[in-house]
């Protein structure tokens, strides 16, 4: 519809003008679960072939794909979309745009029509965060190294309250945890604020290493800096994460880094 192509293409342009004003973008994580192998390999080709073309069509640029690393605590099969956003309003019309994309709609049709016996995931869930103010906007990883020795460590901190939760956000901005992160060389991919998710109130973040050894140095350098050692002991952010689950990623031959 002509209507929705102008309404898309104004909040492009109303969202050009906030990020150039620094103002935070927003992002959805999108984590496909999968019970089978020809499950993950029909979601695969979709987003390769039919979600992520469509979403730079209208300008959304920046899309990461990720996998987890094989472990012995990895027991299901995932994948990790992380789209950033303008805006909300952006956010919110994008369902709308690609249900008028004729394009979108026949190059998607084994995944979007799939039958209910054989639906291409098991389940879909949705993590919908704001930047933080200290990193206001996604910075795509700019390591050129192989992929598949590539770490990327996406990180969720768990509060056991709102109240202590916004105090380990503050720790990261006004604290100078992201300060430092960018000090030693984390190569961080976005901090954010979670909206909505499974796990509120929590944050999450993602770092990248060139591999598992650089990653272990910088985590290092990060434990035993000056900076951190003074900031852990402040009063004021004693507590504030009671869980941190750490997933280690690496991004498929897709994804935009």
């Amino acid at each position: 519809m002509r209507t929705l192509q102008q309404l898309w293409l104004f909040i492009c342009i109303l969202g050009i003008f906030q990020v150039s004003a620094q103002t935070q973008e927003y992002y959805q994580l999108k984590t496909y679960s999968f019970d089978s192998e020809a499950q993950e390999k029909r979601t695969d080709d979709y987003l390769k072939n039919t979600f992520i073309p469509a979403l730079k069509a209208l300008d959304i640029q920046n899309i990461g794909v990720f996998k987890p690393r094989p472990t012995a605590a990895i027991t299901s099969k995932q994948t990790y979309v992380l789209i950033p956003f303008a805006s909300l309003v952006q956010f919110r019309l994008l369902d709308d745009a690609l249900a008028t994309n004729k394009t979108y709609q026949i190059n998607g049709k084994a995944y979007l029509e799939a039958k209910h016996d054989t639906p291409p995931y098991r389940r879909i869930e949705s993590t919908l965060m704001k930047a933080f103010i200290e990193m206001p906007r996604m910075q795509a990883s700019k390591l050129d190294g192989p992929r598949k020795d590539r770490i990327y460590e996406l990180r969720s901190y768990e509060s056991a309250t709102e109240a202590l939760y916004k105090k380990k956000v503050a720790m990261f901005n006004a604290g100078g945890e992201v300060s430092l992160f960018d000090k030693l060389g984390f190569n961080a991919v976005f901090y954010a604020e979670v909206l909505s998710g499974a796990n509120m109130p929590n944050l999450m973040y993602m770092t990248t290493h060139a591999n598992q050894e650089t990653r272990d140095l910088n985590w290092k350098a990060f434990v035993d800096s000056p900076e951190w050692n003074t900031l852990k002991a402040m009063p004021k952010y004693q507590n504030t994460v009671s869980k941190n689950v750490t997933l280690f990623l690496y991004p498929t031959a897709y994804s935009d880094y």
